[in-house]
């Protein structure tokens, strides 16, 4: 069986909320809930590089997490990641040209019931096994690759840089 290395490093996906008074927190991976309730058959462990929003994710993070991914043993990788800047380590990471790694986060914090997380984490689990090495980001009911994506803000979604234009 395959084995799939899950990277978490924070983002709406990973947000939780407290109280009433207080606002939203990046806590630690949800991944980790989401598929230990699930019926799944794969081989996959989970590790939390960093928890925080993608906005305040720096070139350094970046560096990091393309380190963490390059020394990982698997080949197969997921990174559960905020949307706001999903692109950019995206296209940090593909200089790594013998792994298969896609992205993926939520536009909803994955313990709301009306979070896309539980569907975007199945899409990036099916992309992982039966895409070939590259770098991919699952958002939407579609696989990106990376080079030929960008988060439409105005829509509140990820398409394709020709839709785009």
């Amino acid at each position: 069986m395959l084995k799939i290395k899950i990277f978490s490093v924070g983002g709406t996906i990973d947000k939780i909320y407290f109280d009433a008074k207080s606002t939203y927190e990046v806590g630690p991976p949800n991944i980790s809930r989401v598929l230990s309730d699930l019926s799944l058959n794969i081989d996959y462990s989970v590790s939390s590089l960093f928890q925080k929003d993608s906005l305040e994710m720096t070139d350094a993070d970046r560096e990091i997490i393309l380190k963490n991914v390059s020394d990982a043993e698997e080949d197969l990788i997921i990174i559960t990641h905020g949307t706001d800047t999903m692109v950019d380590t995206a296209k940090a990471l593909s200089a790594i040209k013998d792994k298969t790694i896609v992205l993926t986060g939520a536009l909803e914090p994955a313990l709301f019931k009306t979070s896309d997380a539980i569907f975007n984490i199945g899409c990036a689990i099916a992309a992982v096994q039966s895409l070939p090495a590259n770098v991919y980001i699952a958002m939407n009911g579609q696989i990106f690759l990376h080079d030929n994506v960008v988060k439409d803000l105005e829509n509140n979604r990820f398409v394709s840089i020709n839709e785009s234009n």
